[in-house]
Protein backbone atom coordinates (compact mmCIF):
# COMPACT_ATOMS: atom_id res chain seq x y z
CA UNK A 1 0.00 0.00 0.00
CA UNK A 2 3.02 2.46 0.90
CA UNK A 3 4.80 1.73 -2.61
CA UNK A 4 1.51 1.94 -4.94
CA UNK A 5 -0.36 4.83 -2.85
CA UNK A 6 2.35 6.58 -1.20
CA UNK A 7 5.58 6.30 -3.04
CA UNK A 8 9.64 7.24 -2.09
CA UNK A 9 9.06 10.92 -3.18
CA UNK A 10 6.73 11.95 -0.58
CA UNK A 11 7.96 9.74 1.63
CA UNK A 12 11.48 11.31 1.71
CA UNK A 13 9.53 14.37 1.93
CA UNK A 14 8.32 13.43 5.00
CA UNK A 15 12.04 12.19 6.40
CA UNK A 16 12.67 16.07 5.96
CA UNK A 17 10.75 17.53 7.76
CA UNK A 18 9.93 15.45 10.76
CA UNK A 19 11.59 11.65 12.25
CA UNK A 20 9.23 8.61 10.46
CA UNK A 21 8.38 5.53 11.79
CA UNK A 22 6.61 3.11 9.40
CA UNK A 23 4.13 0.26 9.91
CA UNK A 24 5.65 -2.65 8.35
CA UNK A 25 3.17 -5.43 8.65
CA UNK A 26 0.90 -6.31 5.08
CA UNK A 27 -2.31 -5.93 6.91
CA UNK A 28 -4.06 -2.08 8.43
CA UNK A 29 -3.38 -1.90 12.32
CA UNK A 30 -6.48 -2.42 14.28
CA UNK A 31 -7.24 -0.06 17.07
CA UNK A 32 -5.18 -1.97 19.50
CA UNK A 33 -2.23 -2.19 17.29
CA UNK A 34 -2.53 1.30 16.18
CA UNK A 35 -2.29 2.60 19.66
CA UNK A 36 0.92 0.24 20.42
CA UNK A 37 2.59 2.11 17.07
CA UNK A 38 1.92 5.40 17.61
CA UNK A 39 2.19 5.84 21.88
CA UNK A 40 4.98 8.42 21.61
CA UNK A 41 3.83 9.62 18.14
CA UNK A 42 2.83 13.10 17.32
CA UNK A 43 1.17 12.87 13.97
CA UNK A 44 -0.36 9.94 11.91
CA UNK A 45 -0.32 9.88 8.50
CA UNK A 46 -3.03 7.25 7.50
CA UNK A 47 -3.84 5.37 3.82
CA UNK A 48 -7.62 4.81 3.13
CA UNK A 49 -7.84 1.13 5.28
CA UNK A 50 -6.37 2.23 8.79
CA UNK A 51 -8.96 3.26 10.64
CA UNK A 52 -9.03 5.93 13.45
CA UNK A 53 -11.56 4.91 15.90
CA UNK A 54 -12.51 6.73 18.49
CA UNK A 55 -10.89 5.18 20.61
CA UNK A 56 -7.42 5.56 20.13
CA UNK A 57 -7.56 9.51 20.96
CA UNK A 58 -7.58 9.35 24.67
CA UNK A 59 -5.37 6.65 24.76
CA UNK A 60 -2.80 8.81 22.55
CA UNK A 61 -2.07 11.85 24.86
CA UNK A 62 0.70 12.62 22.18
CA UNK A 63 -1.01 12.83 19.08
CA UNK A 64 -1.76 15.86 17.56
CA UNK A 65 -3.11 14.85 14.03
CA UNK A 66 -4.41 12.39 12.64
CA UNK A 67 -3.47 12.84 8.40
CA UNK A 68 -5.72 10.91 6.39
CA UNK A 69 -3.93 10.30 2.59
CA UNK A 70 -7.41 9.82 0.81
CA UNK A 71 -10.75 12.26 0.29
CA UNK A 72 -13.05 9.31 2.08
CA UNK A 73 -12.63 10.09 6.50
CA UNK A 74 -16.02 8.28 6.88
CA UNK A 75 -13.96 5.30 9.11
CA UNK A 76 -12.47 8.35 11.01
CA UNK A 77 -14.22 9.37 14.32
CA UNK A 78 -13.55 12.99 13.79
CA UNK A 79 -16.20 13.65 16.51
CA UNK A 80 -13.96 11.74 18.85
CA UNK A 81 -10.59 13.37 18.00
CA UNK A 82 -12.41 16.81 18.45
CA UNK A 83 -13.33 16.25 21.88
CA UNK A 84 -9.62 15.50 22.46
CA UNK A 85 -8.53 18.16 20.47
CA UNK A 86 -6.75 16.02 17.57
CA UNK A 87 -6.50 17.70 14.29
CA UNK A 88 -7.91 15.19 11.23
CA UNK A 89 -6.93 16.33 7.64
CA UNK A 90 -7.94 14.78 4.24
CA UNK A 91 -6.46 15.00 1.16
CA UNK A 92 -8.08 16.46 -1.99
CA UNK A 93 -8.95 14.52 -4.93
CA UNK A 94 -6.13 14.24 -7.60
CA UNK A 95 -7.56 11.35 -9.34
CA UNK A 96 -10.31 13.19 -11.53
CA UNK A 97 -8.80 12.34 -14.90
CA UNK A 98 -7.67 9.12 -13.93
CA UNK A 99 -11.06 8.24 -12.36
CA UNK A 100 -12.74 9.71 -15.46
CA UNK A 101 -10.25 8.26 -17.80
CA UNK A 102 -11.56 4.58 -16.58
CA UNK A 103 -15.51 5.33 -17.12
CA UNK A 104 -14.69 6.20 -20.94
CA UNK A 105 -12.76 3.00 -20.95
CA UNK A 106 -14.98 1.25 -19.53
CA UNK A 107 -17.68 2.73 -22.03
CA UNK A 108 -15.56 1.36 -24.88
CA UNK A 109 -15.06 -1.91 -23.23
CA UNK A 110 -18.81 -2.54 -22.72
CA UNK A 111 -19.79 -1.29 -26.16
CA UNK A 112 -17.12 -3.38 -27.75
CA UNK A 113 -16.78 -6.61 -25.86
CA UNK A 114 -13.07 -6.17 -25.90
CA UNK A 115 -12.53 -8.25 -22.37
CA UNK A 116 -14.78 -10.38 -23.65
CA UNK A 117 -13.39 -11.31 -26.81
CA UNK A 118 -9.48 -11.23 -25.05
CA UNK A 119 -10.77 -14.08 -22.64
CA UNK A 120 -12.01 -15.54 -25.26
CA UNK A 121 -8.72 -15.90 -27.23
CA UNK A 122 -6.62 -16.29 -23.93
CA UNK A 123 -8.41 -19.40 -23.21
CA UNK A 124 -7.85 -20.82 -26.59
CA UNK A 125 -11.11 -19.99 -28.63
CA UNK A 126 -12.68 -17.89 -31.33
CA UNK A 127 -14.96 -15.30 -29.66
CA UNK A 128 -18.39 -15.02 -31.18
CA UNK A 129 -18.60 -11.50 -33.13
CA UNK A 130 -21.52 -9.68 -31.65
CA UNK A 131 -22.66 -5.88 -33.30
CA UNK A 132 -21.16 -3.55 -31.17
CA UNK A 133 -21.69 -0.09 -30.75
CA UNK A 134 -20.17 3.72 -30.82
CA UNK A 135 -20.02 6.55 -27.77
CA UNK A 136 -20.54 9.23 -30.55
CA UNK A 137 -24.52 9.88 -30.78
CA UNK A 138 -25.11 7.23 -27.59
CA UNK A 139 -26.60 9.15 -24.73
CA UNK A 140 -24.35 8.61 -20.73
CA UNK A 141 -25.96 9.69 -17.54
CA UNK A 142 -23.87 10.87 -15.33
CA UNK A 143 -25.38 10.42 -11.36
CA UNK A 144 -23.68 13.11 -9.42
CA UNK A 145 -21.74 16.42 -10.78
CA UNK A 146 -18.80 16.58 -9.07
CA UNK A 147 -15.37 17.43 -10.31
CA UNK A 148 -14.84 14.18 -11.77
CA UNK A 149 -18.28 14.02 -13.52
CA UNK A 150 -17.63 17.71 -15.07
CA UNK A 151 -14.62 16.14 -16.18
CA UNK A 152 -16.24 13.39 -17.82
CA UNK A 153 -18.99 15.36 -19.14
CA UNK A 154 -16.52 17.24 -20.96
CA UNK A 155 -15.01 14.37 -22.29
CA UNK A 156 -18.06 12.78 -23.31
CA UNK A 157 -19.10 16.50 -25.37
CA UNK A 158 -15.75 16.21 -27.46
CA UNK A 159 -16.81 12.49 -28.33
CA UNK A 160 -20.70 13.26 -29.77
CA UNK A 161 -22.38 12.02 -26.83
CA UNK A 162 -25.68 13.20 -25.41
CA UNK A 163 -25.24 14.09 -21.69
CA UNK A 164 -27.56 13.93 -18.85
CA UNK A 165 -26.49 14.64 -15.13
CA UNK A 166 -28.67 14.36 -12.07
CA UNK A 167 -27.46 16.26 -8.91
CA UNK A 168 -29.81 17.83 -7.12
CA UNK A 169 -27.24 20.18 -5.43
CA UNK A 170 -25.64 21.55 -8.29
CA UNK A 171 -27.02 24.24 -11.05
CA UNK A 172 -25.69 23.86 -14.77
CA UNK A 173 -25.13 26.49 -17.37
CA UNK A 174 -23.41 24.53 -20.51
CA UNK A 175 -26.39 23.88 -22.38
CA UNK A 176 -25.10 21.01 -23.96
CA UNK A 177 -25.91 19.34 -20.31
CA UNK A 178 -29.37 18.75 -19.64
CA UNK A 179 -30.38 18.52 -16.10
CA UNK A 180 -32.76 16.14 -15.37
CA UNK A 181 -34.45 13.42 -12.34
CA UNK A 182 -32.67 10.28 -11.90
CA UNK A 183 -35.98 8.58 -13.00
CA UNK A 184 -35.49 10.29 -16.10
CA UNK A 185 -31.91 9.69 -16.51
CA UNK A 186 -32.40 6.12 -15.91
CA UNK A 187 -35.00 5.66 -18.61
CA UNK A 188 -33.00 7.70 -21.13
CA UNK A 189 -29.26 7.04 -20.70
CA UNK A 190 -27.17 4.28 -22.78
CA UNK A 191 -24.43 4.12 -20.13
CA UNK A 192 -25.31 5.27 -16.56
CA UNK A 193 -22.29 6.50 -14.43
CA UNK A 194 -22.43 6.16 -10.61
CA UNK A 195 -20.22 9.21 -9.31
CA UNK A 196 -22.21 10.70 -6.77
CA UNK A 197 -21.35 10.83 -3.05
CA UNK A 198 -21.25 8.35 -0.33
CA UNK A 199 -23.17 9.05 2.67
CA UNK A 200 -26.60 7.74 4.61
CA UNK A 201 -28.42 9.60 1.71
CA UNK A 202 -26.69 8.32 -1.26
CA UNK A 203 -26.78 4.51 0.64
CA UNK A 204 -28.22 1.76 -2.33
CA UNK A 205 -29.48 4.74 -4.47
CA UNK A 206 -29.29 2.27 -6.99
CA UNK A 207 -31.51 -0.43 -6.08
CA UNK A 208 -34.33 -2.86 -7.23
CA UNK A 209 -36.02 -0.07 -8.66
CA UNK A 210 -33.69 2.63 -10.12
CA UNK A 211 -32.74 -0.62 -12.03
CA UNK A 212 -35.87 -1.56 -13.50
CA UNK A 213 -35.96 2.33 -14.86
CA UNK A 214 -33.19 1.34 -16.86
CA UNK A 215 -33.38 0.16 -20.72
CA UNK A 216 -32.66 -3.71 -21.61
CA UNK A 217 -29.93 -1.92 -23.57
CA UNK A 218 -27.95 0.15 -21.37
CA UNK A 219 -25.08 -0.17 -18.93
CA UNK A 220 -24.32 0.39 -14.92
CA UNK A 221 -21.05 2.07 -14.12
CA UNK A 222 -19.52 2.48 -10.96
CA UNK A 223 -16.76 4.83 -9.70
CA UNK A 224 -17.77 6.44 -6.67
CA UNK A 225 -18.21 3.64 -3.79
CA UNK A 226 -19.87 0.27 -2.95
CA UNK A 227 -22.02 1.92 -0.52
CA UNK A 228 -24.57 3.56 -3.44
CA UNK A 229 -25.49 0.14 -4.92
CA UNK A 230 -27.95 -2.67 -3.83
CA UNK A 231 -25.61 -5.72 -4.78
CA UNK A 232 -27.88 -7.88 -5.19
CA UNK A 233 -30.47 -5.93 -6.21
CA UNK A 234 -27.89 -5.46 -9.31
CA UNK A 235 -26.65 -8.90 -9.43
CA UNK A 236 -30.22 -9.93 -10.35
CA UNK A 237 -30.46 -7.57 -12.96
CA UNK A 238 -27.41 -9.08 -15.06
CA UNK A 239 -28.48 -12.56 -14.20
CA UNK A 240 -31.74 -12.01 -15.99
CA UNK A 241 -30.15 -9.96 -18.81
CA UNK A 242 -32.83 -6.70 -17.32
CA UNK A 243 -29.99 -4.48 -18.28
CA UNK A 244 -26.88 -5.28 -20.58
CA UNK A 245 -24.28 -5.09 -18.68
CA UNK A 246 -22.31 -3.40 -15.68
CA UNK A 247 -18.36 -2.06 -15.03
CA UNK A 248 -17.41 -1.80 -11.52
CA UNK A 249 -14.65 -0.48 -10.13
CA UNK A 250 -15.80 -0.18 -6.45
CA UNK A 251 -17.65 -2.22 -4.03
CA UNK A 252 -18.47 -3.44 -0.79
CA UNK A 253 -15.50 -6.18 -0.05
CA UNK A 254 -12.24 -5.13 1.65
CA UNK A 255 -11.20 -1.93 0.74
CA UNK A 256 -14.04 -0.74 -1.48
CA UNK A 257 -13.55 -3.72 -4.23
CA UNK A 258 -16.11 -5.71 -6.06
CA UNK A 259 -17.29 -8.68 -4.61
CA UNK A 260 -16.30 -11.63 -6.49
CA UNK A 261 -20.01 -12.89 -6.72
CA UNK A 262 -21.06 -9.55 -8.81
CA UNK A 263 -17.20 -9.54 -10.22
CA UNK A 264 -17.29 -13.00 -11.69
CA UNK A 265 -20.67 -12.81 -14.28
CA UNK A 266 -20.30 -12.69 -17.37
CA UNK A 267 -21.41 -9.45 -18.37
CA UNK A 268 -19.37 -7.50 -16.02
CA UNK A 269 -16.19 -6.10 -15.78
CA UNK A 270 -14.84 -5.25 -12.46
CA UNK A 271 -11.37 -3.87 -11.62
CA UNK A 272 -9.97 -3.99 -7.90
CA UNK A 273 -10.66 -0.43 -6.93
CA UNK A 274 -7.49 1.03 -9.14
CA UNK A 275 -9.45 3.93 -10.49
CA UNK A 276 -7.05 6.80 -8.43
CA UNK A 277 -3.80 4.48 -8.95
CA UNK A 278 -1.81 6.37 -10.98
CA UNK A 279 1.41 7.97 -10.51
CA UNK A 280 0.07 11.26 -11.12
CA UNK A 281 -2.91 10.98 -8.81
CA UNK A 282 -1.42 9.24 -6.08
CA UNK A 283 1.45 11.83 -5.52
CA UNK A 284 -1.47 14.39 -5.33
CA UNK A 285 -2.34 13.58 -2.34
CA UNK A 286 0.65 11.92 -0.84
CA UNK A 287 2.58 14.99 -1.43
CA UNK A 288 -0.53 17.04 -0.34
CA UNK A 289 0.14 15.28 3.45
CA UNK A 290 3.78 16.13 3.27
CA UNK A 291 2.73 19.88 2.71
CA UNK A 292 -0.05 18.73 5.69
CA UNK A 293 2.38 17.46 8.22
CA UNK A 294 4.90 20.55 7.70
CA UNK A 295 2.16 23.35 8.48
CA UNK A 296 1.25 20.96 11.51
CA UNK A 297 4.17 21.13 12.77
CA UNK A 298 4.44 24.52 12.83
CA UNK A 299 1.44 24.91 14.47
CA UNK A 300 -0.70 26.25 11.21
CA UNK A 301 -3.87 25.28 10.49
CA UNK A 302 -3.15 23.13 6.72
CA UNK A 303 -5.18 23.24 3.60
CA UNK A 304 -7.70 19.92 4.15
CA UNK A 305 -8.05 20.14 8.00
CA UNK A 306 -12.25 19.22 8.87
CA UNK A 307 -11.92 19.98 12.23
CA UNK A 308 -10.03 23.25 12.92
CA UNK A 309 -12.19 24.72 15.53
CA UNK A 310 -11.18 21.89 17.93
CA UNK A 311 -7.54 21.41 17.25
CA UNK A 312 -6.38 22.12 20.82
CA UNK A 313 -3.40 19.63 20.89
CA UNK A 314 -1.09 22.31 18.70
CA UNK A 315 2.44 22.46 18.97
Amino acid sequence: MRRDYYGERSLNGLRAVAEVKLHEGDEALDAKGLIEAARDVEIIVADRLTQGPGGIFPQLPKLRAFVRCAVDIRNIDVEAASAAGVLVTRASPGFVQSVAELALGFMVDLSRGVSRATAGYHAGRTPEVKMGRQLSGSRVGIVGYGSIGRYLAGIAKVLGMEILVSDPFVTISDAAVQHVLLDDLLARADYVVCLAIANAQTENLIGQAALARMSPHAFFINLSRGNLVDEAALAAALRENRIAGAAIDVGRALDQMPTMDLAKLPNVIATPHIGGLTPDAIEHQSSETVRQVEKIIKGEIPVGAVNADHWRRRP
